[in-house]
Parts: C-alpha cells; sequence; structure tokens
C-alpha cells in the first residue's frame, strides 16, 4: 500500500478515474453580434424566399434583377452596419474602465 491518493474520484481497485464534472462557465460580456454574418443571413433568407416564391407562380422573376437588388441591399447593410459598429466601439472607447477584464 502507498500513501498515494490518486486523483479526484479515484476508488482504488475500482477502475479508471472519473474526472469531476466541469464548472459552468459565465457567458461572455459584451460580444459583439457581427454585422457580416447578419447581412449574409439575411441575403440567405432572401434569396430562398424569393425562390420559392418564384416556384409556386405567384410572381415572374428575373434573376439578373433578383441578384443586383441582393447585392445592393447586402452592401448598403454592410456599409450602414459597420459605421453603426465603429460608432459604437468609439463610444465604449471613451468609457473609463473599471479595471476587470
Amino acid at each position: 500500500m502507498s500513501s498515494y491518493d490518486g486523483p479526484a474520484g479515484y476508488e482504488p481497485g475500482g477502475g479508471s478515474a472519473t474526472p469531476p464534472p466541469p464548472e459552468p462557465q459565465e457567458p461572455q460580456e459584451g460580444s459583439p453580434v457581427r454585422v457580416g454574418t447578419v447581412v449574409w443571413g439575411l441575403v440567405v433568407l432572401a434569396l430562398a424566399a424569393l425562390i420559392v416564391i418564384s416556384r409556386l407562380g405567384i410572381v415572374a422573376l428575373d434573376g439578373s434583377y433578383v441578384l443586383i437588388g441582393l447585392m445592393i441591399g447586402a452592401g448598403a447593410a454592410l456599409v450602414l452596419g459597420g459605421l453603426l459598429s465603429a460608432r459604437g466601439s468609439r463610444r465604449r472607447d471613451k468609457e473609463p474602465t473599471t479595471g476587470k477584464s
């Protein structure tokens, strides 16, 4: 016999040790939503909706006009989202820090 206790959850002669349960992690505060992800998600949803509408025969759509419209909308949303994000980060940079990370 030895004085070694083994890792937590170890039972002598009981097989392998079971690791302790993981500690729950708190969600990170201030993790911003990425504008590009939201915009491209909306583009994909809009494209899917237009394809469904086109296949149902409700409206006849011209593919080149649809793509032009989607690209103009996505570009405008990306520019606006970038400007709003930059404005928000400038505002956060002016606030005093609390020393917490």
